[in-house]
């Protein structure tokens, strides 16, 4: 009688449950065909979570070609050849030549393959490869089968985001936690930036807030505009399951379908709370650091278009100052700016000078809308859009020159991730900036709607810290810089980003003259008055949206 080892083999997790008939059912199977052809079976291999297509990197499998390779083993059992294996690579076919080295024979129900002969090479290469055929067949009428079902609104995946239920009857519907996510959404929209403010009152974790909360699932709607990538499937070391990385889906793969009729929030609240995070992470704006400049994260590069960064003086701790983050770490974002270092306090007392003061008055507003009318023709606009669609020309053929390097085999993949990283982050704020350029050019606002949209700011000598930097985060996301000159704003008009420039333009280069005098003390702003401390955790209303939209 003739030794043999069990072989079985579940692809999944669940396969192996209790509850599933997968692994008995082999078990049956394996112990009738041991008994038909005279076999004793010595030692039972079990593998769970294990795909045909990876089986050579599980220890079980290693440790079955070990065994193989002793003299008194002589046989393989198993119920069929892709329990053995499902090949998606000739490298995968090396434990069939274990097999053959060994001279050891494939049990199955229809009979023995020997590997060391011709005949059994032959048959066991096109078994191999029919059960590598199969699974690439199981995958697509899995997918198309799950595609299926999120066109009608069900749900695929197993987990769900907080706050969400799913069951067959009534179908997607919001939980009691759903009450802490609106929470959150509240907090954003009052103009609260700190993620860990939201998390301790919410108890949400604090690195899931971004992602949750840009779930459309809260407006109603399910939106599959990603899917996996089969040529980047992870698997883990021990040959176990693992994940696949996800690519952004071709706009006619892109999947939309309501399924809440009533949502939590409505879609134009979402929208507004989605663009204020999306701005704190285009800005970095962080709560700490800063070295004491109140405006830091809402700073932009004119040059550029890139977030402006706080750096102290070697020498002078007490000189803080304004740089381009492209001219600070030159090469990591983008080419280096040419930007100059700007004394902070200078920045700080010009912006607080222009909201304490001047965006409210009637004077301000009617040099504005002027200046709007006249932006059409601007010939420093015209050169800077041209400049704009010459880069992200010249960043889209780098683009592609990198994606040739890799395939050429130039580069590693290594260096394409990183270089491609690089030049996406770039051309995200060229063509960030480009939107605003072109956005700004064709608006034309009267006076009254320029009082109107900046009439909030007519109480900011009032306010505190917190709630400047609050009603900036919703209404002022940018703060356009040149050479420590501000040079505009870009404010959020009912979705619609305007450019509003700084009066008095000096004739030769079109820039704004700082002609301000320093701010009293009563303009500085306060931290400590008690007149602006709130409690911990309390937000007071502030209308930060305006119901004018630049036409």
């Amino acid at each position: 009688m003739t030794n043999a080892i069990e072989l079985i083999r579940v692809s999944t997790e669940a396969q192996a449950s209790s509850d599933r008939a997968s692994i008995p059912a082999q078990r049956s199977v394996n112990r009738s065909t041991a008994a038909r052809y005279g076999l004793k079976i010595v030692k039972t291999i079990e593998l769970s979570d294990v795909s045909g297509a990876s089986v050579l990197l599980a220890p079980e499998i290693q440790r079955l070609i070990e065994l193989i390779a002793a003299p008194d083993i002589g046989a393989v059992v198993t119920r069929e050849f892709s329990r053995l294996m499902r090949p998606e690579k000739f490298s995968d076919y090396a434990l069939l030549q274990a097999f053959a080295d060994s001279r050891t024979k494939l049990y199955l129900p229809e009979g023995p393959i020997d590997f060391s002969e011709k005949t059994g090479r032959l048959m066991g290469t096109i078994r191999a490869a029919i059960a590598g055929l199969e699974r690439s067949e199981i995958a697509e009428r899995c997918w198309r089968g799950k595609e299926e079902k999120r066109k009608a609104g069900k749900k695929v995946s197993s987990t769900l985001p907080l706050g969400v239920g799913y069951d067959k009857q009534r179908g997607w519907f919001y939980t009691e936690d759903s009450r802490r996510v609106l929470q959150a959404y509240e907090m954003v929209l009052s103009g609260v930036i700190k993620y860990s403010d939201i998390c301790n009152r919410t108890g949400i974790s604090q690195v899931s807030i971004f992602d949750l909360l840009h779930n459309p699932i809260f407006k109603g709607w399910k939106v599959y505009d990603k899917k996996c990538d089969p040529a980047k499937r992870h698997t883990r070391a021990d040959g176990r399951q693992g994940w696949s990385e996800k690519i952004p889906r071709s706009p006619e793969e892109i999947i939309r379908v309501q399924v809440i009729k009533e949502p939590l929030i409505s879609p134009e609240r979402w929208e507004a709370a989605c663009r204020i995070m999306d701005i704190k992470r285009e800005s970095h704006h962080r709560e700490r650091g800063g070295h004491g400049l109140f405006y830091n994260g809402f700073l932009f590069c004119d040059t550029c278009g890139a977030p402006m960064r706080t750096v102290a003086a070697k020498k002078h701790h007490s000189r803080v100052y304004y740089v381009c983050r492209n001219r600070k770490d030159p090469g990591k974002w983008g080419p280096k700016c040419s930007e100059p270092y700007m004394l902070g306090k200078t920045v700080d007392r010009q912006i607080d000078e222009l909201l304490s003061r001047h965006v409210s008055s009637p004077d301000f507003a009617k040099r504005m809308a002027r200046q709007l009318k006249m932006r059409g023709e601007s010939k420093r606009d015209a050169t800077k859009i041209a400049r704009f669609e010459a880069e992200l020309n010249a960043l889209e053929t780098k683009r592609s020159r990198v994606v040739d390097s890799f395939v050429d085999g130039v580069l590693s993949r290594e260096s394409r991730d990183e270089r491609l990283r690089i030049i996406v982050d770039r051309i995200r704020v060229v063509s960030g900036e480009l939107e605003l350029l072109r956005q700004s050019e064709y608006t034309a606002m009267s006076p009254q709607q320029l009082s109107q949209a900046f009439a909030p700011f007519a109480e900011w000598e009032f306010l505190g810290r917190e709630d400047r930097r609050r009603m900036l985060a919703v209404a002022v996301p940018r703060i356009k810089v040149h050479n420590s000159l501000v040079v505009g704003f870009y404010r959020l008009l009912d979705g619609c980003e305007v450019n509003l420039p700084r009066p008095d333009p000096e004739p030769q280069t079109g820039r704004t003259k700082c002609s301000y005098s320093k701010p009293s003390p009563t303009h500085t702003p306060s931290t400590s008055s008690s007149a602006t401390r709130r409690p911990p955790g309390t937000e007071s209303p502030i209308p930060l949206r305006s119901s004018i939209c630049a036409n």
